[in-house]
């Protein structure tokens, strides 16, 4: 999307392409491990207990350790 090697400077990128300019500077930090496995889990809790929000899916992993 935004590259900083091209001769046309980040802003003018971010204004042709309507984006933050902030975003072009931006980078990524890698997701552990941990996390990972986390979020995979809350997305089965999810997937097994469609009716639950928010709330309830907040206090289920919490449960199994």
């Amino acid at each position: 999307m935004i590259d900083s090697n091209e001769p046309l400077p980040v802003p003018s990128q971010a204004e042709l392409l309507n984006v933050n300019r902030s975003s072009g500077y931006y980078l990524q930090k890698p997701i552990t491990e941990a996390d990972q496995q986390l979020m995979m889990r809350v997305d089965r809790l999810h997937l097994e207990f469609s009716f639950a929000g928010a709330r309830m899916l907040r206090g289920l992993p919490r449960q199994e350790f």
